[in-house]
């Protein structure tokens, strides 16, 4: 197969394979097409007001100050006098969408929308706002329309302020203060605007106040911030001015509810996303008509201690889960429930008589069985009859029996029955949507796990090939007879149409075809190609078996090694340490001392990273400043070296102007960090000086290597100082030393692999160009290429996972971007942080260019290899992707899969720019040196 076609085959396996976990683990669960279900009996509110602080933690809001007083008075007042409190535990903490989503939708955002970020609707949902009369919501320009987009109808009206106003660099409490006054505004318009007035006077009417500024006051902060919890006390201030002009509007009518919660908490280190409880824990305050006054605390069944240490154990807790506020919301005003509403109404906020609360109970659970209902008549239309298994925990009789139950129950007055009946049925209406959801999850799984498995058999054939006698193959190809074709092809043919005969029965999506007829291509391919027995003992005798089983079994450790550091960073530094004893199993350590020992040392400190908190929770600005300065002094020892080198060896002499440019952008990257930290603590904001710089040294820093000379060390050293001076503006701890110290490493890892190969003098490694023409003396594989392989695989895992958890939006630091942009832009700080994470792999990758300049190794050797290593390890990562928990561990078991799956697309793409970097050369005219 010619290279072209075997990477487009390539590219559009991986492509069918990274999509399947969105066709098998994430299509939605939404379902359409219900009855609204509603309680029946008159609603108590006539109009609901749904304050969401973002970003507030539970244990921030409840407890008191150093001097034992409470930072929101008002609300705290509330919970003494007035209302109900307690924790709404979220789910799905790692963006603001998700969290409203729960709250205002009632169900868990969509695992089909993981990937949508800040999209708005990429499902169809219903929402309480949808379900309403009026909606009047105020806040954030990244919140409100992705809930007004989907409502019917034009009755949901959004006000906000602009995206440029959401500065992490200026005071965010102006943002919930600008919600506030608009709010005041409007209802001092409502008494002028005789229209707007009679739409208030409507019932199930909703307000939405959407509080950003506690969010950003912790990203930029962190939470233990005196400018954290003053805007939680400006936005106590707030909600007490908007209750009282609310309340003065309507005349003291007592037909309004109010509802103070937050959409999701955040770590010490200002960022959301795993499970912690500072993160999933949320406060929840709930007063006015038809909500339950406070109550004296009984027998508490929660295992904390929060009630005591919060001085509220007096008082009865009322924990939920967050999706539970939408039925309560849709209770209180009367409207329907949300139709994929999955929460359970909590009846302990309801202040109603027990007929009301037994009603409301069991419409709540009739709305999910209704979803239930419709979930499984979908699935038993379209499977067929012998694939087909029912959901037995609610068989259809079942499901009736209780629903009579229930009505019996409650004609009798036995309204706890009723509501025992209606948890009983929620419960066993979720167990089989979750099962009808996965139910073709196993079938479609095996499929492309065997598909994968024939993919990587047909990838070894390729490996092997070259390294079998020619004639040997055309032997082969010429034994394999037409007879034998002719089976072949006639048993995949007849497979095809078994499966797409039984797939079309059953309406299966064009892409299950594709799942499932991907292992009989794969294995067809792979068993058409495979050696004869005797070619393989051949093979064995070659390289010796004795070999080839040592290998393989220090591969496989090595491998789930990598697999392992995915989860506990820990691992990498133990695969560093054995990595820095290889010289010392040959007798490389004995002929190249300096060599090996700087090989082992930079080992040793690389390992230290990995063990390092991860970057982001503690800003360590003099660890920038330093790295900066080792760089500087790294670099003048390096260019005395080459200066020495080109005298002995009569090379050309090393552009020191150049060089002199690089090493001065390094001292201004870290300047320009030093300065930008320094006037964001002094709440001056970015200098426009800083930012213009850091732009400019961005994009100077992919021009500047192009200008020195194609000399392997010194264009690696032109490299290394280019992106250096990039690099540290997005650093703000020990990760600007990650960077130095993995260049050392790499280029230690050159000079050790100049020796295995061919020894040379180190010298002689100066002499290496890497425009050489070397396509004639590319060489076959041999087991040190393997090893090779996967040193350059660990090095790209040890690029990802060395300073921190990018696979998880849990570990972004907004801060690393502070010198280009402070005003929140999720795509450009997005577009920011991965040239950050891409940095340490083109250094890798070229890198490795000169390693295989310097062994002759295949381009197309080196490209098989490592896709049979990262395809290994996507077949463990693709058992572990899952659906459920919180969205960190979601995200997560994604990205690990992602990583992987697209290394194959990234080593092509990087492959290009490592070319560009190590052999495009643009002159530099040589009086800039005698200028210097």
């Amino acid at each position: 197969m010619k290279l072209l076609h075997f990477l487009i085959a390539a590219l559009a396996v991986h492509l069918l394979l990274f999509a399947s976990i969105f066709e098998i683990y994430f299509t939605s669960p939404l379902v359409h097409g219900m009855t609204p279900h509603t309680p029946p009996l008159p609603a108590p509110a006539r109009r609901l007001v749904l304050f969401v602080a973002d970003g507030l933690r539970a244990d921030a809001f409840f407890q008191l100050d150093a001097h034992g007083s409470s930072r929101t008075p008002f609300l705290r007042d509330v919970i003494e006098r007035r209302g109900s409190w307690g924790i709404s535990h979220t789910r799905v903490p790692t963006e603001s969408r998700p969290g409203h989503v729960a709250l205002i939708a009632g169900f868990y955002e969509d695992v089909a929308a993981v990937a949508k970020g800040w999209q708005e609707n990429p499902v169809e949902f219903d929402s309480v706002f949808n379900e309403s009369q009026h909606t009047w919501s105020w806040g954030s320009p990244d919140i409100l329309p992705m809930f007004a987009k989907g409502a019917t109808g034009d009755h949901v009206y959004t006000f906000t302020y602009t995206a440029k106003e959401q500065d992490f660099a200026a005071d965010s409490s102006k943002l919930d203060t600008w919600v506030f006054d608009h709010v005041k505004d409007f209802l001092q318009e409502a008494q002028r605007d005789s229209h707007l007035g009679s739409k208030l006077g409507n019932d199930r009417i909703m307000f939405f106040l959407h509080l950003l500024g506690i969010d950003i006051s912790g990203h930029a902060h962190r939470p233990a911030s005196w400018q954290y919890l003053r805007n939680i006390r400006a936005v106590d201030e707030g909600v007490a001015d908007i209750f009282a002009a609310i309340e003065e509007y309507f005349g003291n009518d007592g037909k309004t509810a109010y509802l103070f919660t937050s959409d999701h908490g955040m770590t010490d280190w200002g960022s959301h996303g795993a499970g912690h409880g500072s993160e999933t824990m949320t406060p929840i305050v709930c007063w006015g008509v038809g909500v339950n006054g406070p109550e004296q605390a009984g027998i508490e069944t929660y295992a904390d201690s929060f009630s005591e240490e919060w001085k509220l154990s007096h008082l009865k807790r009322k924990d939920v889960n967050q999706a539970d506020l939408a039925p309560l919301m849709a209770t209180l005003l009367g409207i329907p429930f949300p139709m994929n509403s999955v929460g359970l109404l909590p009846l302990s906020y309801l202040n109603a008589s027990v007929a009301f609360r037994a009603e409301a109970a069991l419409a709540n659970a009739l709305a999910i069985v209704e979803q239930f209902e419709v979930k499984r008549n979908i699935k038993r239309e379209t499977a067929l009859p012998f694939f087909y298994t029912p959901y037995q925990p609610l068989h259809d009789s079942k499901l009736l029996q209780l629903i009579v139950a229930a009505r019996q129950s409650f004609e009798k007055s036995r309204y706890d029955d009723v509501v025992q009946i209606s948890e009983e049925l929620v419960n066993l209406a979720l167990g089989g949507l979750r099962y009808y959801h996965t139910f073709d999850r196993a079938f479609l799984g095996t499929s492309v796990i065997f598909g994968f498995v024939g993919w990587m058999v047909y990838i070894s054939t390729l490996i092997l090939h070259p390294n079998v006698h020619e004639t040997s193959w055309l032997k082969t190809r010429l034994r394999l007879t037409a007879a034998r074709t002719v089976s072949l092809f006639g048993t995949c043919a007849v497979a095809t149409l078994v499966v797409s005969t039984l797939l079309a029965l059953q309406s299966s999506p064009f892409s299950h075809y594709a799942y499932c007829l991907l292992p009989i291509a794969s294995w067809a391919a792979a068993v058409r190609r495979l050696p004869e027995r005797h070619e393989l003992l051949t093979l064995g005798k070659r390289f010796r078996w004795r070999s080839i089983a040592a290998m393989t079994m220090l591969l496989l450790l090595g491998i789930e090694l990598l697999v392992l550091s995915f989860f506990h960073r820990e691992t990498l530094s133990a695969g560093l340490l054995a990595l820095a004893a290889w010289p010392y199993t040959s007798q490389i350590c004995f002929k190249k001392k300096m060599i090996s020992l700087t090989w082992s040392a930079s080992c040793v400190f690389l390992s230290i990273f990995p063990l390092l908190p991860t970057v982001g929770r503690v800003a360590n600005i003099s660890l920038v400043v330093l790295a900066a300065g080792l760089t500087l002094l790294l670099s003048s020892c390096a260019l005395k070296v080459l200066q020495r080198a080109s005298t002995s060896l009569y090379l050309p002499p090393p552009p020191y102007a150049l060089y002199a440019a690089q090493m001065c952008l390094v001292a201004v990257s870290a300047c320009i960090v030093y300065n930008t930290h320094r006037s964001l603590e002094r709440r001056e904001g970015l200098p426009l000086l800083n930012q213009l710089l850091s732009w400019t040294l961005l994009g100077s820093s992919l021009l500047l290597p192009l200008l020195s000379p194609t000399l392997l060390c010194q264009r690696l050293l032109s490299i290394c100082l280019s992106l250096t001076s990039a690099y540290l503006l997005f650093t703000t701890s020990h990760e600007a030393l990650f960077l130095l110290v993995f260049a050392w490493a790499l280029l230690a890892w050159i000079f050790m692999e100049s020796q295995v190969q061919r020894p040379m003098p180190g010298e002689q490694v100066l002499e290496v160009d890497f425009c050489r023409d070397s396509t004639t003396l590319e060489r076959k594989l041999s087991l040190d290429d393997v090893r090779r392989a996967y040193i350059f695989v660990y090095f790209i895992v040890t690029a990802f996972f060395g300073t921190g958890n990018i696979a998880s939006i849990n570990s972004f630091d907004p801060r690393s971007v502070y010198c280009f942009v402070t005003v929140f832009s999720p795509f450009v700080m997005g577009a920011l942080m991965m040239w950050k994470i891409l940095i340490p792999f083109i250094l890798v990758m070229c890198a490795f260019e000169a390693i295989r300049t310097l062994t002759h190794l295949s381009c197309k050797s080196l490209f098989l290899v490592v896709l049979l290593l990262t395809d290994f390890m996507a077949i463990h990562f693709f058992c572990m992707v899952q659906d459920h928990g919180s969205w960190l561990d979601i995200g997560i078991s994604i990205s690990h899969f992602v990583i992987i799956m697209s290394t194959t697309i990234f080593l092509l793409l990087l492959s290009a720019v490592a070319h560009v970097f190590t052999k495009t050369v643009f002159p530099l005219p040589r009086w800039h040196d005698k200028h210097l």
